[in-house]
């Protein structure tokens, strides 16, 4: 078990639940990092005690600064910061939880400096998936996925990689499942980010509706587990207690099973290879009565087919795929577009936007904003 971490995206809901974990545990926050919201980020401040607070936004972080000019943080803002909170000094693990391909570049920085990798920021290895997983096995830097999903395949490879055959990976489905595209044109924000099972962001919450989250978790398995796209299937299994499956060489399927708590992965990313006790409840079967399991519509899930063709396409697609997705969430929940226009937004770019085989950084990044900017001109 680590014995100090850095938390990169503290005030979201997996931060905040890696705050709280971190402190059952006994574990040191030595830095924790935040887009703009610096009202929690100045408590979380003034109760853990950081030697570094990060905003990304220069104005939060002035106010911040005034804000904690009493106490012994350091606050730093914009890309630095975050870099800085990844490498803070004494944390041997970093929880990337931040939202969106800004994570991209302070994960590489953790790496190269030798962190363990708590990976709940899903966008760092769907935008440059072989860039940072080969820069891992350089520096000799741990990633253990704190998705649930891939921490379920994580748990149940347990070191036999070169033994699997496909991955399966379970989705709930969201708010509306078995639901028609004519009926989906009606959503709005409010009902999009009342996900049934989980308690998470907003982006994250909008991403599950249109199963975009579980394109960009299609592709975040195949760079994890060195797996090709005809190697993942997608389930929906609307319970969310079989939270992933591995399929071995021999036919044999071992699957990951729990409460829908991402407190649980969290703190196994934080304890690994130990395991403790859970703070909240235990799987209890016959609560249930019965699991279901069901192949995806992919007419009805527009966005999770443009997300596996991404896959496949490989190159700066899925970068593309990515920004133009995280700006057509955000217009939709301001209002500006509507809920079956995102699947349009994200369209678009993979259509308009150059493409190349290139997935290293500069290519990626120049991917990543040539997106933002179609998406946010064009709709």
């Amino acid at each position: 078990m680590v014995n100090t971490i850095s938390v990169l995206g503290s005030t979201g809901s997996v931060g905040r639940q890696s705050v709280a974990v971190a402190q059952r545990l006994g574990i040191k926050v030595s830095a924790i990092a935040a887009y703009s919201n610096i009202d929690l980020l100045e408590e979380q401040a003034r109760r853990l005690g950081p030697r570094i607070a990060a905003v990304f936004s220069e104005d939060a972080a002035g106010e911040l600064r005034q804000r904690l000019s009493d106490t012994g943080t350091e606050v730093l803002s914009g890309m630095d910061g975050l870099i800085a909170a990844a490498t803070e000094e004494s944390a041997g693990c970093v929880i990337t939880a931040v939202s969106g391909s800004v994570g991209l570049q302070p994960t590489i920085a953790a790496i190269r400096a030798h962190k363990r990798i708590g990976l709940a920021n899903k966008e760092t290895l769907v935008c440059a998936g072989r860039l940072v997983m080969e820069e891992a096995a350089r520096c000799g830097a741990e990633i253990i996925p704190v998705d649930s999903e891939h921490s379920a395949i994580f748990q149940c490879l347990a070191g036999k990689r070169g033994e699997l055959r496909s991955v399966m990976l379970t989705a709930s489905g969201g708010p509306f499942l078995g639901w028609t595209r004519e009926q989906t044109r009606a959503v709005t924000p409010e009902m999009a980010v009342r996900h049934p099972n989980w308690s998470m962001g907003a982006k994250i919450s909008v991403d599950s509706a249109t199963m975009m989250n579980k394109g960009l978790e299609f592709i975040e398995a195949m760079h994890l587990f060195a797996v090709g796209p005809d190697d993942i299937r997608v389930v929906i299994h609307p319970e969310s207690v079989v939270h992933s499956a591995v399929e071995f060489i021999d036919g044999a399927v071992i699957a990951q099973l729990g409460v829908p708590d991402m407190a649980l992965p969290i703190q196994y990313a934080l304890t690994y290879p130990e395991r403790r006790a859970p703070s909240g409840r235990r799987l209890k079967l016959s609560d249930y009565g019965s699991l279901t399991f069901r192949e995806p519509d992919l007419e009805q899930t527009p966005c999770l087919a443009l997300a596996m063709e991404a896959a496949r396409r490989g190159g700066t697609a899925p970068a593309i795929l990515n920004a133009a997705n995280e700006v057509a969430v955000h217009k939709f929940l301001r209002g500006e577009i509507g809920y079956n226009e995102i699947y349009g937004c994200v369209d678009s770019a993979l259509s308009s936007i150059y493409y190349t085989d290139d997935a290293g950084l500069e290519a990626v990044l120049a991917a990543d904003r040539a997106a933002r900017i179609h998406v946010e001109e064009a709709f």
